[in-house]
């Protein structure tokens, strides 16, 4: 079985104005949203938006047993996460979903 990709996440300048941007022009819904990122949800997987002080550009990609990439860090979700980098220098955020 091939891995899933959970989401991919972009910065923008503010949650609020792209949240409502993104709402207007896409058949989408709202998952979740604060002031330092959002996710939105599409039929096939879902767009974060992040501030670039909050959190880096990314994709997230979903595994068990994540600990092999580093330090877990729990989420308020229930979800754990560790960032790695590839040869090229792009985020990758190995995810591990709530059980």
């Amino acid at each position: 079985m091939l891995d899933e990709v959970h989401h991919v996440a972009i910065q923008v300048r503010c949650i609020g104005d792209s949240m409502k941007w993104y709402k207007e022009s896409f058949n989408c819904e709202i998952e979740y949203q604060d002031d330092s990122w959002a996710l939105i949800k599409f039929n096939n997987m879902y767009l974060a938006l992040v501030l670039a002080e909050q959190h880096p550009y990314h994709f997230a990609i979903v595994q068990e047993g994540i600990d092999r990439y580093g330090e877990p860090i729990p989420h308020r979700d229930g979800t754990r996460s560790v960032y790695i980098k590839d040869p090229d220098g792009n985020n990758v955020e190995m995810l591990e979903l709530a059980t």
